[in-house]
């Protein structure tokens, strides 16, 4: 994420936050909240941010409680200081939905393209809607969503499946993989195995998170129990990588805490 130095705009603070289906994504909550502590704390501003949300259900009015929307603005918007209209999320009530995705699509390549993606994943492998079997090139459009889906909602509505949404606009899989930089955030063991197969395996449309092999830059951020599936010697490798790169940081912000 970029952010103003020294007060005056950064060039590029283009974000894109995560939205995904496990109520909006509850790994990437804990970022969230991180983020507004740095805020509150005065090292962090998003007053020249732009954000970019993932997705969000059709037909489910703005201010529903389960709508993304409220999610955003009640658990990350309202606590830092953006502007209320360089924060875009989908409009899932719009009358031409299909229209509301070109447009959203035309609205992040006129802001410059999106510097960072940050999101997690669902167990499935899922980012965003983009469910097992989507399209790896696929853009923002209207998406019908598997029974799976349905039914691990319904706990969100108070386990009436007729109030659950079948359909939702998301970013494609090729409009993340556009993303300068990305970060998927992953945590617990019920997603250890989506992790293994965005590693340990090759690309596959059935884990749409395995695209970002293909992804210049893009790094995992995971917590013990979600390489429990992975081999000893690949999380050994990845852990030697980090306590390379520590110690090559940690002198670049010793330097900046000094002065």
């Amino acid at each position: 994420m970029t952010w103003p130095v020294n007060g005056q705009p950064s060039t590029s603070a283009i974000v894109s936050l995560s939205s995904n289906l496990e109520k909006t994504g509850s790994t990437p909550l804990g970022c969230y909240k991180k983020l507004i502590e740095y805020h509150k704390r005065g090292d962090l501003s998003f007053k020249y941010v732009k954000t970019f949300n993932m997705d969000e259900y059709v037909g489910l009015p703005r201010n529903h409680p389960e709508s993304y929307h409220s999610y955003m603005w009640n658990n990350f918007f309202k606590h830092v200081d953006i502007d209320p209209n360089n924060a875009h999320i989908l409009d899932g009530n719009a009358e031409d939905l299909q229209a509301e995705c070109d447009a959203f699509e035309e609205k992040i390549k006129e802001a410059g393209g999106i510097d960072l993606f940050v999101g997690g994943i669902g167990p499935d492998g899922h980012i965003a809607f983009n469910e097992p079997g989507s399209s790896l090139v696929s853009r923002t459009r209207l998406k019908t969503l598997a029974m799976d889906t349905i039914l691990a909602n319904a706990k969100y509505f108070d386990g009436d499946l007729s109030k659950v949404p079948t359909m939702a606009l998301t970013v494609g899989v090729g409009t993340v993989m556009d993303a300068r930089e990305v970060m998927i955030l992953i945590t617990g063991a019920h997603k250890a195995f989506a992790l293994y197969k965005a590693i340990e395996e090759g690309i596959n449309h059935m884990w749409t998170v395995s695209a970002f092999q293909q992804h210049p830059r893009t790094i995992f951020v995971c917590d013990e129990d979600a390489t429990l599936e992975l081999k000893v010697k690949t999380v050994k490798y990845f852990k030697g990588l980090m306590h390379v790169n520590n110690k090559l940081v940690e002198p670049l912000y010793s330097m900046k805490e000094g002065n």
